[in-house]
């Protein structure tokens, strides 16, 4: 894939979320060979809400990638629902909506996000 597919991707995807994101916090991803990460941003004043990722979680030390996906995303909404967040825009960038990217958002919408 080249830069300028995944640079295009991304924007088309971004530009989605901004249409559909109101008053809602962004959530994003970003996804290495080894970790995933992600957070929960208000864009309107630029602060992270909650964050979460797999090599800051104990639990998220074994299994699958798929697996350790799902631990971030099941701590990321813990930590959001905290806060008082429970509405967000759900922001995947360049990557496609599958595989670890679809377990992360699967187990946030079972921790109690909803997007």
């Amino acid at each position: 894939m080249s830069n300028m597919t995944a640079t295009r991707r991304k924007l088309r995807a971004r530009r989605k979320v901004r249409t559909a994101m109101g008053t809602r916090p962004r959530l994003s991803i970003f996804r290495s060979d080894k970790h995933i990460y992600a957070q929960i941003i208000d864009d309107n004043t630029g602060t992270t809400l909650a964050a979460a990722s797999t090599g800051a979680l104990k639990d998220a030390a074994t299994g699958t990638k798929s697996e350790r996906a799902a631990a971030v995303g099941k701590a990321l909404a813990e930590a959001a629902v905290a806060k008082g967040v429970k509405q967000v825009a759900f922001d995947r960038g360049q990557y496609r909506y599958h595989g670890r990217v679809k377990a992360l958002a699967d187990a946030a919408r079972e921790g109690g996000l909803d997007f």
